[in-house]
């Protein structure tokens, strides 16, 4: 069951693992699980259509919701094209290929080579991280989702996958500040708009050098492990993956290839010992649905991964309340003491200090930050009052 790279990437997996079915995510609950579904859930995925945004209070006003809805727009159409065929692309199934495999492969002789110029083009496209996994088929969903009628269907990839790209989009650090919020659900919509403009374009131009290259958002597989595995970063207990460049201030997309490329490594850090001792997300959440003490094995519901030691959300709890505010909350990521500005000298002094034996130090000095900022105060900067 263990892989040499597992215990490195901090992925824990027991006998009793089981791949995770992505009907039981809790965002595909939503949709055809009565202990989730709801007028108030129905609600939440209304309120990306501005007919039916609610209009209340400062952070959920008409100009916020608009806002975060334009955010979603390229991701939304790129996820409505395969709806008469049971497909919401880059969310319930891998985004179709726009462009066919080239009839001649361009000849690898050195995938170490040929990692760095996919690392160059995914930086030019506008990634902001990218590392590179070996396939690990236990985190590829054991079946996808027909949105048609919700039922189970095949994860589709081509034969001979061997490597997964894994792309890196932060987040904007002024409206992730205003969490929870409409106006904040625009950093999320842009992030994901982002990247699905970018891992589009790599795709399709690992597909130009004659390989095969499926892009992925949340489809397809779980993309967290993949980010451990490529490098990118250590998991923690908000369930995020912290990074050393923007913290846990990201969004992951996947391209699943068969072009040839050396894998990175994982780079364990010290996240977890810091996690450890840190309870601020935890002691943050509106609803209780983080948890407390050390890593465990499964999770409250059907939403957990099975036979995985990690420290695991209560989903339900967790997409109630979003249902609640009719928009995404991410007060754990606000509130995260490694949510900083790392291209400052003081917040990567920080860094350092919590990724060492003095991290008791770091939390401290932590203390006092992580306040929500008013959204109102981030229109009346965008005017310049």
């Amino acid at each position: 069951m263990k892989r040499p790279t597992d215990t490195a990437a901090g992925i824990d997996l027991g006998p009793e693992f089981e791949r995770f079915s992505q009907r039981n995510d809790i965002f595909t609950r939503a949709f055809w699980d009565p202990a989730v579904r709801s007028a108030r859930t129905d609600a939440f995925f209304a309120s990306y259509r501005m007919e039916a945004a609610p209009r209340r209070g400062d952070g959920f006003t008409q100009r916020d919701f608009a806002l975060r809805n334009a955010s979603w727009l390229i991701s939304d159409l790129v996820s409505n094209r395969g709806g008469d065929s049971g497909r919401r692309e880059g969310f319930q199934a891998a985004i179709d290929n726009d462009t066919p495999v080239a009839d001649t492969a361009v000849p690898v002789d050195d995938p170490a080579a040929m990692s760095a110029e996919v690392k160059r083009i995914a930086k030019l496209f506008g990634a902001d991280l990218c590392g590179i996994s070996e396939m690990d088929t236990r985190f590829i969903y054991a079946s996808a989702v027909d949105t048609r009628d919700m039922s189970a269907r095949p994860v589709d990839l081509p034969e001979g996958i061997t490597s997964v790209i894994v792309l890196g989009h932060a987040m904007d650090a002024d409206l992730v500040d205003t969490y929870p919020s409409a106006l904040a659900g625009a950093a999320t919509g842009m992030a994901y708009s982002h990247e699905a403009a970018i891992v589009m374009q790599l795709a399709a131009y690992i597909r130009n050098l004659g390989y095969e290259a499926t892009a992925s958002m949340n489809d397809t597989g779980l993309v967290i492990p993949f980010a451990l595995k490529a490098g990118l970063g250590e998991y923690a207990r908000n369930q995020m993956v912290i990074t050393p460049e923007f913290g846990p201030r990201l969004r992951f997309s996947k391209i699943f290839t068969t072009l040839p490329l050396a894998h990175d490594s994982p780079r364990p850090m010290g996240v977890a010992a810091f996690c450890d001792i840190c309870t601020k997300c935890a002691d943050a959440c509106p609803v209780k649905a983080l948890p407390y003490g050390p890593p465990q094995v499964g999770g409250p519901n059907i939403s957990a991964l099975k036979g995985a030691r990690k420290w695991t959300s209560d989903a339900e709890k967790c997409f109630g309340f979003w249902a609640k505010l009719a928009s995404d909350c991410a007060i754990c990521l606000r509130v995260c003491p490694f949510n900083r500005d790392f291209s400052r000298r003081r917040d990567r002094l920080w860094l350092r200090l919590a990724l060492s034996p003095l991290r008791r130090v770091a939390l401290w000095l932590d203390r006092r930050r992580g306040a929500r900022r008013k959204p109102g105060d981030w229109w009346r900067d965008a005017r310049g009052d």
